[in-house]
């Protein structure tokens, strides 16, 4: 097994109290139902004293004729359901988390149908006596898409959504009408639903930084960017990412510039791996990622897929490294370097072909929500593994956090 590492500069942290887990490291979390059909039931294979305060957010997808989709709240050792909400047949959940809107706790996550360029959905706000407060809807004809609802300071939402449109690829030996689908990201104001910010990636990208290969056909739409995540960075800024460029783009909120752009064909910053740290096959330091986080003085954490799910045909949608990972990531503006300072690596070595994220906490622990790999962790300050969840297979959670709740 290979050795987990993480950086204890991964997160600025201040130390809080972590509770041990004492119960065996076997079990499963309680089914709840919608109509007839349950939430997908967790197995822990992993629980070692030491793990963070608070309690395990999931969304298990649905499937059909078996699970429900819907969001869980599951106890700090993952066997005891706090709370759950299953959805109408045929909707999944994604992006559930607490977070805070105008002053007090709150839950929210996405849900409807499809994930990316296909998706229809909602982002809903339930306050802390699980009553729905508010809804989000994506602005001037778009639908929000499932990857990230985030509540700003300023109590608005930052989303993303899809663009299907017909571009002229004939420079990068494509058709002159090929159907294409581009990134949107969108700040809606919460209460009035006013779109605030609008930013389209083929108004600031190149197609040409793609790494996604071109469908033999025109009429089969291209997937080039596949924005997955948007985060706010230092100086009100937005970073912004892209699954098939391999690349994060930091975005100036007031004009939507790009300021920097991290690993792809463009970077700003030449790439290197600190000691004992590895970079892929094609010398990058991620690929296929998703969730950037930034966690201030140059660091950041990128949940590194390293693949597409696509076999080696020479395409360029392979698998980079054979299982995927955590990276945390230093930027130095004065040299324009990136360095890999660590990685955590998924605990059985698999790789996971999609979705995905990485929670670091305050006290340096990192919580894992392995994409369409069906398990959830948590690493120690040190790297080690604390806690690792399992659902039944063909059920995965897309992201995974760990939050105190009352």
């Amino acid at each position: 097994m290979r050795k987990h590492t993480l950086s204890r500069y991964a997160v600025a942290a201040a130390s809080t109290a972590a509770l041990a887990a004492l119960l065996p490291a076997t079990g499963a979390a309680a089914a709840t139902t919608a109509g007839s059909l349950p939430l997908a039931p967790v197995t822990v294979l992993t629980d070692r004293p030491g793990t963070s305060h608070g309690d395990l957010f999931v969304s298990p997808n649905a499937v059909a004729g078996k699970y429900a989709g819907g969001v869980e709240i599951l106890s700090q050792d993952g066997r005891r359901t706090v709370w759950s909400h299953a959805l109408p047949a045929g909707q999944s959940a994604a992006d559930f988390r607490r977070q805070t809107y105008r002053g007090k706790p709150v839950l929210t996550w996405w849900q409807g149908t499809g994930l990316g360029g296909a998706a229809q959905g909602v982002d809903v706000v339930y306050d802390d006596h699980y009553d729905k407060i508010a809804e989000v809807r994506a602005g001037n004809g778009y639908s929000a898409d499932g990857h990230e609802f985030l509540i700003t300071p300023r109590n608005t939402a930052l989303i993303l959504a899809y663009a299907v449109r017909t571009a002229d690829l004939r420079s990068l030996g494509g058709p002159a009408d090929q159907k294409v689908i581009d990134g949107v990201v969108q700040e809606v104001d919460i209460r009035t639903g006013k779109v605030l910010f609008q930013w389209n990636s083929a108004d600031h990208v190149p197609y040409a930084q793609s790494e996604q290969p071109l469908p033999a056909s025109a009429d089969t739409p291209w997937d080039w960017f596949h924005v997955n995540a948007v985060k706010l960075d230092a100086g009100g800024n937005l970073l912004v990412d892209a699954r098939n460029t391999w690349t994060a783009y930091e975005i100036s909120h007031r004009t939507g510039r790009v300021l920097w752009q991290l690993g792809g064909k463009a970077s700003s910053f030449a790439l290197k791996a600190a000691p004992g740290q590895v970079l892929n096959s094609k010398d990058r330091i991620f690929a296929w990622q998703h969730d950037p986080q930034p966690l201030g003085g140059g660091l950041y954490t990128f949940f590194d897929n390293e693949s597409a799910g696509v076999a080696n045909t020479g395409t360029g949608a392979v698998a980079e490294l054979p299982y995927s990972r955590v990276v945390t990531v230093r930027l130095d503006s004065r040299t324009h370097t990136a360095t890999l300072v660590s990685a955590a690596d998924q605990p059985d070595l698999l790789s996971a072909s999609s979705q995905g994220n990485a929670q670091p906490l305050r006290d340096g622990h990192l919580v894992v929500g392995w994409g369409s790999l069906p398990y959830v962790s948590e690493f120690g300050s040190k790297g080690e593994l604390l806690f690792n969840a399992q659902f039944p297979a063909g059920v995965n959670t897309y992201r995974a956090y760990r939050y105190d709740w009352r």
